[in-house]
């Protein structure tokens, strides 16, 4: 295309202020207002001349853009008002899926969110005194009655993830002085958060003992000095070390934190408040089973195992807790009155021995069958010339970065079409309304119901029949 027709195609092309003038998008202004319409117009205007730039648009295609440019400016208009946070359908079988936001909330916590921050709150008041108070009672009442049966001094606090939970406990009772932690216990998390990074964060001394795979209780022994001041056990939830290793026990670390009256920090991560051995997922502690151990401060996540919001989780001796909450840290690291409505909402189940109120709890006690029941049904129904779909034998996961090693027997829905790869197939399962995340191995796209809610098997009957009518 030769410069001169591209300038003439350009001089077709009307302003910004004459598109927002057409009669056709009043009354998508009044809806949307004009702002919002003149950034769509402009954006239109300037995807029509990149066109003409490179040639992809002749005279008939610009004549044929500006015919429908009401349209295209409505489109803009819409793809940019829309929520770029959306639902989306898990269907990978990983219950904890860090990509996919974690534990999904319990119904009970939804109706408590909505019930708390429709209007105001007593957050910060206490109703019966008419004067302030402070948020953690809503929680701490909560835990002290899940966590009580360990000691009546036990307290709790809440801040915004588990990250934030250490690094305000090392700040609290580790600052200026050492830490001891073995180097097989210097895990990365998730985002390239290492534990080395977060105590530097907290100016406490990081000293490490033992190797990567062997670290015994003279390591630790042998590493106190008059500076130490607190005694640092991670707990590996993302990953394994088997082979030749060696570790002291929890009681071990116990009993010599009491004989030298040091602090000990257990950094738990995933944090159950129940014991998961019947589930099928064994190795992974509890919150009670540390503090009943004799750790002293326990820090854990609200949204991995518990099932709750996106939360650290501080449970432990009370005047080290105490501690904590008069650390000016504590102010910059708290939670919102939303997440505080979650937690208690979730930690009400706990109480009231609901377990299966809460969504993550419930997807572990699926049995194979239960899910094998529901698979089969959906199979039956959208099995077509095209679209095969096979019910396999599969595994669930937890993750998360909890219990790595545990796998859960279930059933998968194996699909594949006529003329379209795997890849292509989860393109389309994750543009449907709403989106649908699969796993694709072996060339063939799988669908794990555990971890779709009943209530999600029509839209995924919906999407299956839409990639193979």
């Amino acid at each position: 295309m030769k410069t001169e027709t591209k300038s003439g195609l350009y001089r077709k092309l009307p302003s910004v202020d004459e598109v927002v003038r057409q009669p056709g998008l009043e009354s998508l202004i009044s809806q949307e207002g004009l702002i919002a319409v003149t950034d769509a117009a402009r954006a239109v205007l300037a995807s029509l001349r990149d066109e003409i730039s490179t040639g992809r648009l002749d005279d008939n295609g610009v004549d044929l853009a500006l015919s429908g440019l009401d349209q295209a400016v409505q489109r803009r208009v819409q793809q940019a008002l829309s929520y770029s946070l959306r639902a989306v359908i898990n269907a990978t079988g990983v219950i904890l899926h860090t990509n996919l936001g974690r534990a999904p909330l319990a119904a009970s916590v939804l109706e408590h969110i909505r019930e708390t921050a429709r209007g105001y709150s007593n957050l910060e008041f206490d109703i019966e005194l008419g004067e302030r108070g402070k948020r953690d009672v809503h929680v701490d009442r909560l835990f002290r009655k899940l966590l009580g049966e360990v000691s009546t001094e036990t307290s709790t606090i809440v801040v915004n993830n588990n990250a934030a939970a250490v690094l305000l406990a090392l700040n609290t009772l580790g600052e200026g002085g050492e830490v001891i932690v073995s180097r097989g216990e210097l895990v990365e998390i998730g985002g390239s958060f290492r534990i080395p990074d977060v105590m530097t964060k907290s100016n406490a001394v990081l000293r490490e003992v033992g190797t990567t795979n062997r670290t015994r209780l003279s390591d630790y022994e042998h590493a106190i000095t008059d500076n130490t001041r607190l005694l640092l056990h991670v707990h590996r939830s993302n990953f394994e070390i088997t082979g030749f290793t060696e570790q002291p026990r929890l009681d071990e670390l116990v009993d010599l934190s009491r004989q030298r009256k040091i602090p000990l920090l257990e950094d738990l991560g995933s944090g159950a408040l129940i014991n998961l051995d019947s589930f099928g997922i064994t190795g992974e502690p509890s919150v009670l089973d540390s503090l009943r151990a004799g750790v002293d401060v326990v820090t854990y996540s609200g949204d991995k195992l518990l099932g709750g919001p996106q939360a650290g989780i501080l449970s432990g001796r009370s005047d080290l807790i105490a501690r904590m909450r008069s650390n000016s840290l504590f102010r910059a690291l708290r939670v919102d009155k939303l997440t505080y409505a979650a937690m208690e909402a979730t930690l009400m189940a706990y109480v009231k021995g609901d377990h299966d109120a809460i969504p993550t709890i419930r997807m572990m006690r699926l049995s194979k069958e239960e899910v094998g029941k529901r698979a089969e049904a959906i199979a039956g129904i959208v099995r077509s010339l095209k679209l095969s779909v096979d019910v396999i034998d599969g595994e669930s996961v937890i993750g998360g970065g909890a219990a790595p090693s545990a796998v859960l027997p279930t059933r998968l829905l194996a699909v594949s079409v006529e003329g379209l790869s795997a890849d292509n197939i989860a393109s389309r399962l994750r543009l449907s309304t709403p989106p649908i995340i699969a796993r694709v191995e072996e060339g063939r796209v799988l669908l794990d119901l555990r971890t779709v809610s009943p209530a999600e098997d029509e839209a995924v009957i919906h999407a299956l029949g839409q990639i193979a009518p």
